[in-house]
């Protein structure tokens, strides 16, 4: 993932962009507080099929705890997946740009890179965590590693045609959750079972017993990803990483378009209750995920903001942490684990929130001391000797 976002190589004249690195970070401790209340709730994976990850409603229950939990998963949920996929689509040209400055042809040994993106994708959907993101990625990349060989005009194309589709689908889906009926929504007590008490054997029997199921997000959301990829391409071409007088102008319109219009109506949808989920998840949140990128852009031009440097060194070492957090929140939630969904299931989202907290300090702490003696995080420094030429 790091070498998908960033190009550290050698033979390369492109400077590194700190912003990437930190944006990076954000993204992957982001991603993390969507995915601890999976862990955190019975049925875990199976849950998010099921409906038992609902957001409370804040205006039923105005409690301090549910206000909290409302507000950390609406800032999360599927805002930072957005802002990563984009990052990806960044690093995809960042990549077609050195290829061309080497005289490259392209995408050259690209399919190698995606190959094996999608061989780790796929060890750690069965291994670890169920709703992996590198399967996914894999696959959209080598389409638009194609598209960037072709015209601008045709990029432009695939891109709205992309989003267009996407839109439809997830129109097509909250009209039919708006106008069936509400039915009551129970847990698979097997399911339920297997995340409490199971074998780490029984999980992954369980993946792949059900893994068309699991691997239905991908598949859903693939003219979102790319169009997110094919928007990352844009940005990066228009300078918006870079530290320049139109990058900053740049990066101020996108939190002010991002922030001041998908907020709004990301709040509105979060009130209209869980028939509009699909539409803020699918269809809002990358719109905030354009104005996140505006924002930390925009503070990190003016302010020297505290814990920026963290944030970078959790972005150098990625698919390292991606992995990892969800490592440790497998084995601390899940029965043959410590257990902790089931040892504190109903007493509120408190340690939940907590949990998210510690495992990012762990992830941060890791990774900066593991890159004071290392140019690469440990997966990618397998993924780096994996690719790299053996000529």
């Amino acid at each position: 993932m790091a070498d998908t976002l960033v190009t550290p190589r050698a033979d390369t004249t492109a400077a590194r962009l700190p912003l990437l690195d930190v944006l990076r970070g954000a993204a992957i401790l982001g991603t993390l507080m969507t995915n601890v209340w999976i862990f955190a709730s019975p049925g875990s994976e199976w849950a998010v099929l099921q409906g038992g990850l609902s957001l409370p409603d804040p205006l039923a229950d105005p409690s301090a705890a549910t206000v909290a939990e409302t507000a950390f998963r609406f800032l999360a949920d599927g805002k930072f997946l957005s802002l990563l996929t984009i990052l990806f689509g960044v690093g995809l040209a960042i990549q077609f740009d050195s290829a061309a400055r080497r005289g490259e042809p392209w995408p050259g040994r690209y399919p190698r890179r995606a190959a094996f993106l999608f061989l780790e994708g796929t060890v750690h959907f069965v291994l670890v965590f169920a709703w992996d993101v590198l399967m996914g990625y894999a696959v959209t990349a080598l389409l638009v590693a194609w598209l960037l060989a072709r015209s601008e005009k045709v990029r432009r194309v695939a891109m709205w045609v992309a989003a267009g589709v996407h839109l439809t689908l997830v129109a097509l889906v909250t009209l039919g959750d708006a106008v069936t009926p509400d039915s009551p929504k129970t847990l698979d007590p097997a399911a339920v079972r297997l995340y409490a008490q199971g074998s780490w054997a029984e999980q992954i029997g369980f993946r792949l017993d059900h893994a068309l199921a699991l691997r239905i997000e991908p598949v859903f959301t693939f003219g979102l990803l790319v169009f997110l990829f094919l928007l990352g391409v844009r940005l990066h071409r228009a300078g918006a990483f870079g530290p320049t007088d139109a990058g900053r102008r740049i990066r101020g319109r996108m939190a002010a378009w991002g922030l001041g219009l998908g907020l709004p109506l990301g709040i509105a949808a979060e009130l209209a209750g869980p028939d509009f989920f699909v539409l803020g998840r699918y269809g809002i949140a990358p719109l905030v995920a354009v104005g996140y990128i505006g924002l930390i852009g925009w503070a990190l031009d003016r302010f020297a903001v505290p814990g920026a440097a963290a944030l970078g060194s959790v972005g150098r070492t990625a698919l390292s942490c991606y992995v990892g957090q969800n490592l440790l929140c497998m084995l601390l939630c899940y029965g043959f684990g410590l257990g902790l969904a089931q040892r504190f299931g109903g007493s509120g989202p408190w340690w939940v929130m907590g949990l998210w907290a510690a495992v990012s300090l762990v992830l941060v702490a890791a990774s900066r001391l593991w890159l004071r003696y290392f140019a690469r995080g440990p997966l990618e420094a397998v993924q780096h000797w994996a690719l790299r030429s053996r000529r």
